[in-house]
This record gives structure tokens, sequence and C-alpha cells, in this order.
């Protein structure tokens, strides 16, 4: 351990998201109150009760990907495509090339999940094992179907891909680990980082998420069920956080990938600090009441040494699902009551799932920097059973020095992280 504490600072993320890929478009969209959730186009969903999502526009890994590795591509799904791309532009972002911390001393903690299976993938075994496209023979499967999957197919789609494929693109020597525990992994593997740092096992932490959600198996299991939106004529105000009228929430895509430093080593290359991780906790809310919730966000200003009148807002997970947000609000409302706004952007990209986390976070992060706060979209109707004061319309300036980002999954597992405006 060491001896003294060692601060832990962000110093650059990288985005891929359905309203920007870079920090400036993605800021300018916010400020702008542009949503990413459209009518699906990676595939052909107009038969689900819910075919709209948010979509990165235009991703191509292959003309992204570092051309010395572009070769790995075929062993990436859509999934890890994204978490890999999105690490390259974090350290990009972050200032740091491969070589220049040394090996042992940076590590990665990612944020993924199991990705679904691409159905081509499975196309020929299901055909020889189900003839009639309507019973299966599992001998048949056995014998003769898993010949025709491909050995490295497993591989597509383990969590720790992403993780894996960057640790090998940058020659990651230090601390590696996946984290999986749904909505929260982002801010489990923030938290996590930001733990290898303090005992002095790495100076440099890449952090990362991503999900990519938008797959037949996937939306054909959450469509039957989840709580999807239906608003499929109107996808810009299908997500309608705390709002009275909510109808469920859409799904999405997308990375996001910060580098987590510790101070000195930061200052000793002239980083680009954009935030400082003060205090992190997480739990679990059984039944999803709102007190355990309550609790993991104390635990957190606790360890930041902060009270909730010094936080500017709390950035929220705001689903949009009918119990979701209600639990959420009343969570909030324990520690906060009205009195700090609550901001809720995945309005703007849908839930990302593990990768919702860190781009939600990402919205607080450039609110800092540019000393504004955005609006949250489709929040015209303040729902009774969401006791919580949310900033709606146009920017407003902030005015504290630190913000409070919440998360929760849909079996009550719950966590928020304190970040600190960096000022120089």
């Amino acid at each position: 351990m060491a001896s003294t504490p060692r601060r832990t600072v962000l110093t650059g993320f990288g985005v891929l998201s359905p309203i920007g890929s870079t920090p400036e478009a993605f800021w300018d969209a916010l400020v702008a109150g542009v949503c990413g959730v459209r009518t699906i186009s990676l595939l052909d969903a107009s038969e689900l009760p819910c075919h709209i999502a948010g979509e990165v526009p235009n991703f191509s890994a292959k003309a992204m990907i570092d051309k010395s590795y572009r070769r790995s591509l075929n062993a990436m799904a859509r999934t890890v495509e994204l978490g890999v791309i999105g690490s390259q532009l974090g350290l990009a972002n972050a200032g740091i090339a491969k070589g220049t911390v040394p090996a042992h001393r940076i590590g990665i903690e990612f944020a993924s999940l199991m990705g679904a299976t691409e159905l081509n993938d499975m196309a020929a075994a299901s055909r020889i094992a189900s003839p009639d496209g309507k019973t299966l023979d599992y001998g048949v499967w056995g014998s003769a179907g898993l010949n025709e999957i491909a050995p490295l197919w497993m591989l597509k789609y383990l969590p720790n891909m992403p993780a894996c494929h960057t640790t090998i693109l940058y020659d990651i020597q230090g601390p590696s680990n996946t984290q999986i525990p749904g909505d929260t992994s982002g801010l489990v593997a923030l938290a996590e980082a930001a733990r290898i740092i303090r005992r002095d096992a790495a100076d440099v932490m890449v952090v990362g998420s991503s999900e990519g959600r938008i797959n037949p198996i996937t939306l054909s299991r959450y469509n039957l069920f989840l709580q999807l939106s239906k608003r499929n004529d109107d996808p810009a105000h299908a997500v309608r956080p705390f709002d009275l009228t909510r109808d469920g929430t859409v799904y999405g895509e997308g990375a996001a990938v910060f580098a987590l430093e510790e101070l000195e080593h930061a200052r000793g290359r002239k980083a680009n600090i954009v935030g400082e991780l003060v205090g992190w906790a997480a739990g679990v809310d059984r039944g999803k009441k709102g007190p355990g919730l309550a609790r993991v966000i104390r635990n957190a200003l606790a360890a930041a040494g902060i009270e909730p009148k010094d936080v500017d807002h709390v950035n929220a997970h705001g689903t949009g699902t009918t119990v979701g947000d209600a639990f959420e609000a009343r969570g909030i409302a324990d520690v906060f009551g009205r009195d700090v706004p609550v901001f809720a952007p995945l309005s703007r990209f849908g839930n990302l799932g593990a990768a919702s986390g860190l781009m939600e976070l990402a919205c607080s992060v450039q609110a800092f920097k540019n000393g504004l706060l955005p609006g949250t979209l489709n929040h015209e109707s303040p729902d009774p059973a969401c006791p919580i004061s949310v900033h709606v319309g146009a920017p407003r300036p902030v005015t504290k020095p630190y913000v409070v980002k919440v998360t929760y999954t849909d079996l009550g597992q719950c966590a928020a992280a304190v970040v600190k405006r960096w000022d120089s």
C-alpha cells in the first residue's frame, strides 16, 4: 500500500455514441439537444414492438483500428470492436501512446457483457440440426453441427475480449480485469481502477466500457421481457426520464473509455486533467425500494468527504421505465430532496447497458469542462412518484465543484461515483 493517499484524476476520454464520436462533437450535440435514438437501420426490426434504438452512425472498425491490428477484427463481435476503438480514442485523447508508460505500470479495467451471437455464426450448424426449421436434434447438433462452427467462435463474444485486445494492442502488462454487473459495470470498473492506483499497483488505468445491443437475438429477448418504449413514430421523444408519461426505455450501442491516472504522474507528463475521482460506493437495494440506493450515495459522499450541499448536480441513470425511475428518484430524494438538480442524459442515446455509466459520466465531465449543464430531454410532466428536481431547458451554469453519478441494474445493484471539477 502507498504510504500516502495517491489521488486519481481523469486525463482524457473517448466516446463512440449515437450523438457523436469525438469529445467535441459529443459536447456540441449535448448543448444542442440532439437525440440519437432513431429507427433501427442495422437490421430489419420492423416486426418487433419496439424497433427504435441508439445506433453509432457510420461506425467502421476496419477504417478506425490501428493498421497493425486489423487482422484481429475477424475475432471481434461489434461490442468488442466498439470497446477496442473506444480505447484507442480514449488513450489518444489522454496523450498516451504505446510505450509512453512503462508496460507494468499501466493496467485496464473494462465493463462489458457477454455479446449475443451473430446469426450467421450459427446458420450452418442450425440447418444441419434442424432441417425443418422447427425442431432441433441435439444429437445431430453435437455430432455434426458443431463442426460447422468456427473454432474461435466463443472468443468473439466473451466479455473480457475488449480488455484482452486492448492490452495486446498497447502492450499493457499491469492489472487487467473485466466487470460484468450490468448497468453498474462502468462505475464498478472506475472504482476498482482507482483502488489499483491508490495501492500503487499502477500509475495509469484504462477504464472502459462497451456494449452493442442492436442484435436480433438481444432485441427479441428484451422486447419479450423488459419495458421498452412503443413510441416508434417519435423516437426522439421515446425515452422520458422521470416523466409522468414515460412508457419504457430503448436500447443502444456505444463505448466510453477514460484514462485514470495518479495525480503526480499526470502532472509529470503535463497531462490535460479533466476531473478528479474523489469517492465511490456500491451495494444492493433488494426490492428496489430506495433506501439501499440512498445508502450507496451517502457512502460515496462520505468517501469523498463532502455533503449533499456541495454537489452541483446528480447525474442519474434515468432509463424511462415506470418502476426504475421511481426507484431511482426515491433513492436520490432520500439524500438530496429537491435541492440538487438531477440531469438524466440517457434519453439522448438509449440504454447502453455496461457502457451506460461511463457514457453518462462523460456528459458531466464535459459539463464541468465547459461550465454549463445541458437540460434533460423529454421531461415535460413531472411524476409525483419521482420527488426530485429534474433540470430541463437551456443549459445552466455549473456553480458547484462536484457531480454524483448514480446507476443501478434491474436486479437492484447500485453504484455511485463522485467526481470533482478540476481547477488548475
